[in-house]
């Protein structure tokens, strides 16, 4: 069964409906990326930080995965698929993804700000005063700015060891996650789909860029995918 990795970055999750927070002034919902993605806006000013996840949060459980999600689970009776994605969101999981990490955390999660291996589910509002079991804050399981990812060496692994590369929905600005098509194999054939796909990068590979939706793009890559079988 051949291993088809996939990379998915706020492109794929749009379509759902998930505001993708940046805007074209570098601002996410108004606020600068330091002051709510960082340690030091955490230090700064944890109920702003924490506002924001909140209403994140609430956003994500009004919205559905999208077609391209489901084409990606549906993908798992043919290949091995396995998923690295740079949301935070649960879509690829709700819509029947088995393989899945995600290099900047999950948004339906909350960790300890003391021991990041306390992690709980948590799907309503995190505030002051949310302690773990040694009554220390909690705050959101996310990778801020700054802070190392701690998925990457597994993620580098598994692409290492890709029969096929997608790459979906991402700009490719956005390091360590973009640098991760740099470790696949020279022979294998790489997809990138994204309605404005980034012009720089380097691969000996064989590409294909496809400047479409995610859903477009993943409609015609599947039916790529089924005739290597």
């Amino acid at each position: 069964m051949k291993k088809i990795v996939v990379l998915t970055g706020a492109g794929i999750s749009a379509e759902s409906g998930i505001k993708t927070f940046r805007d074209a002034y570098g601002l996410w919902e108004g606020h600068d990326i330091m002051e709510v993605a960082s340690p030091i806006g955490w230090k700064k000013n944890p109920e702003l930080v924490l506002d924001f996840y909140n209403k994140r949060r609430a956003q994500l459980l009004t919205v559905r995965p999208n077609k391209a999600h489901e084409i990606l689970a549906e993908l798992e009776e043919h290949f091995d698929i396995h998923i690295i994605t740079q949301n935070v969101d649960d879509l690829h999981e709700r819509a029947g993804s088995n393989k899945v990490i995600h290099l900047h955390g999950e948004l339906l999660k909350v960790r300890s700000i003391s021991n990041e291996n306390f992690v709980l589910d948590w799907k309503h509002d995190l505030n002051l005063g949310d302690f773990d079991l040694d009554g220390n804050q909690l705050r959101p399981h996310i990778v801020w700015f700054g802070e190392d990812v701690p998925m990457i060496e597994n993620a580098i692994d598994i692409v290492e060891t890709a029969d096929v590369l997608i790459i979906i929905g991402t700009s490719l600005q956005v390091y360590p996650a973009a640098g991760l098509m740099n470790y696949v194999e020279n022979h294998v054939p790489v997809f990138y789909i994204d309605p404005k796909p980034a012009t720089i990068y380097d691969l000996p590979n064989e590409l294909k860029v496809l400047p479409l939706t995610a859903v477009e793009g993943m409609k015609i890559v599947k039916e790529e995918l089924l005739n290597l079988k």
